[in-house]
């Protein structure tokens, strides 16, 4: 009776987690535009977005011939460069990972962690003034 029940919850489970990922946008169509240089990407859900194809690892200093060939993978959850052996996921992209975790740590990448002594007067100063504003909240 017991294995009975352990059945019915997988099925259960395994039938909740088919619903989320049919609810989950998907991309449906996805190019890339020479001019600007950008991957755009229309998902399933009616909304699109974009991003400089350069900022993905493997893509920065590629010709535009080699960049137009990219296709959706996945489902739709992923968009890919066969030619070139890349692939991401789109979930990635519109959180901005362009690339492995090394490849995202890279000193140029980390934008604002810059540590120069001009940040760090700044910051002092900053602090010497009571902080950071706090956020008004209305509601």
């Amino acid at each position: 009776m017991t294995q009975h029940w352990a059945d019915d919850q997988f099925a259960a489970a395994d039938a909740a987690g088919f619903a989320q990922l049919a609810a989950e946008p998907r991309t449906m169509a996805v190019r890339y535009v020479v001019d600007g240089g950008r991957v755009e990407v229309e998902l399933s859900n009616s909304s699109a977005f974009a991003f400089p194809a350069r900022l993905v690892e493997g893509l920065a200093n590629l010709e535009d011939d080699r960049v137009t060939g990219v296709s959706i993978i996945g489902s739709g959850f992923g968009i890919e460069w066969d030619a070139l052996d890349i692939e991401v996921t789109v979930a990635g992209l519109v959180v901005g990972v362009f690339g492995t975790e090394r490849y995202m740590a890279a000193p140029g990448r980390r934008a604002g962690r810059t540590h120069t002594a001009a940040k760090a007067k700044a910051s002092r100063l900053n602090g010497a003034r009571g902080g950071r504003p706090r956020k008004a909240f209305v509601g």
